[in-house]
């Protein structure tokens, strides 16, 4: 009877909760994942101040901002891809942008520029090729490649601000 009940429930609250997402709730999911990384990392490029971005924890890993630089030079990549357009700032940005002012405006402009491949997308789209790194993919693998590597390197970023004694966007309760 357990199992009946179980089974019954799950039958009926797994197709709402995918119901509730709309008629795309795999893109939906994708959107809902970028939103929040996204939010994180411009706001802790904007928190951490001026004369950190030079932090380097170990002199095996990137300073603060070229972390920054590398991540806008991703984002760029990747949605040039599933945008169809070419990359506005090509070239190793870690290394051409030094100031926080400018490594800022990059990882936001970076990330608007990744918008609309994620509002864009649907379930029905995620199986189009589009270009990936001078190859092609499915469209679900470069939006949540990105996703991923935007994840992986906010955790970077965690570590790096409370070595500094900061409290990192996520963190803050907001």
């Amino acid at each position: 009877m357990k199992k009946l009940i179980l089974g019954l429930l799950a039958a009926t609250v797994i197709p709402a909760a995918a119901a509730a997402q709309g008629t795309d709730p795999v893109s939906a999911s994708i959107r809902a994942q970028y939103g929040p990384v996204k939010a994180n990392i411009i706001a802790s490029a904007e928190q951490m101040p001026a004369e950190d971005y030079d932090f380097q924890p170990t002199p095996e890993v990137r300073t603060f901002g070229q972390l920054i630089g590398h991540l806008a030079f991703a984002q760029f990549s990747i949605c040039s891809g599933l945008v169809g357009e070419a990359s506005p700032r090509p070239g190793n940005l870690e290394a051409q942008l030094t100031t926080k002012a400018e490594l800022v405006e990059a990882i936001t402009e970076a990330f608007k520029f990744c918008d609309s491949a994620y509002a864009d997308a649907t379930d029905a789209t995620l199986g189009d090729e589009v270009a990936f790194f001078g190859s092609t993919s499915v469209r679900h693998y470069p939006l949540t490649y990105a996703l991923v590597h935007a994840n992986e390197h906010y955790g970077n970023i965690v570590t790096y601000m409370r070595l500094k004694g900061m409290v990192p966007p996520s963190s803050q309760g907001n």
